[in-house]
């Protein structure tokens, strides 16, 4: 389908709960903060998703697919475009329509032996009236795998700058020049789309966290030097450690979903008293996503 776009007025509910469609929070929370640290690691982002392989051509980093240099470093001048939009609608021009980071790089490959190369042209940041609105340009996007977590995450930053700016979160736009779905999905994706027509929003018995006030940066930093000693194996928490971090809740549960996922990968079991210390939305997308690993532990059943 060219030309789709859809908006989101409350982008702070940025997961599908769908049953069916199993969304991986873990991996949803890991590839924004791998954008956010700034890395194009293929070891940090393979870790939470092995199909990331593939895109890498010297199977060491990624180039399209990780949009954090980007963010942070772009082309030869190293250009920080968070800290300028941050400047510009703080100091110089608040209500400005030129608050846009660039992710699509002209200098990338586009021949088709390359399959590493920016699916997203690029973001653009609005404040009107006391929120923060965003806007998200596609080359393409495959609208049933990659959309959940790119959703996800370009929602996440528009929070995460709403935050910093001290603005409300307006509403998210999603803008695509070519939305497709693989042939291989099909049949999943008809699954979805039956269960969507049947299930509403209000069944669910939770909402999505929203993030703490002001300047998160300094609790992403601690997160992200736990998550590598999680990733790495060399951090085994105890429900004592998770409970006495010095973070605040929000963060402390993004703390405990990689610890989660580490029982996963390298103890194939999740403690019960680790899952516990999850917030009712999290324990439910943990169960969904990985019941087999739950079935001796108390999984969610609609109660707070």
């Amino acid at each position: 389908m060219l030309n789709n776009a859809f908006v989101i007025l409350n982008p702070v509910e940025r997961v599908c709960y769908l049953p069916s469609r199993r969304t991986n929070i873990v991996f949803c929370f890991a590839e924004v903060l791998w954008y956010l640290a700034g890395s194009n690691s293929l070891d940090f982002i393979s870790y939470y998703a092995k199909s990331m392989q593939k895109y890498s051509a010297d199977q060491r980093t990624l180039t399209g697919t990780a949009y954090g240099p980007k963010i942070f470093r772009f082309g030869p001048e190293q250009i920080n475009q968070w800290d300028r939009i941050v400047n510009l609608l703080t100091n110089d021009d608040p209500e400005t329509k030129r608050a846009v980071i660039q992710i699509f790089d002209p200098s990338e490959s586009l021949t088709r032996d390359n399959i590493d190369v920016s699916c997203t042209i690029g973001w653009q940041f609005f404040v009107r009236n006391g929120k923060l609105y965003m806007t998200t340009y596609m080359r393409a996007n495959d609208a049933f795998r990659g959309i959940v977590s790119d959703v996800f995450s370009f929602t996440f930053v528009q929070e995460l700058l709403a935050r910093q700016l001290g603005l409300e979160v307006g509403s998210y736009c999603h803008m695509v020049g070519s939305a497709h779905v693989y042939e291989s999905d099909y049949q999943w994706a008809e699954k979805v789309i039956a269960e969507a027509e049947k299930i509403q929003s209000y069944m669910y018995p939770f909402s999505f966290p929203r993030m703490p006030l002001g300047d998160n940066w300094r609790y992403i930093h601690v997160v992200l030097e736990l998550e590598q000693r999680l990733r790495e194996n060399e951090f085994k928490p105890s429900v004592s450690d998770l409970s006495n971090l010095s973070l605040p809740e929000y963060w402390r549960q993004v703390v405990i979903l990689f610890e989660v996922y580490r029982e996963i990968v390298r103890e194939k079991a999740i403690k019960r008293e680790i899952y516990q210390l999850l917030i009712p939305v999290y324990q439910y997308l943990v169960a969904n996503r990985w019941s087999s690993y739950v079935n001796d532990v108390m999984q969610y059943r609609g109660r707070d």
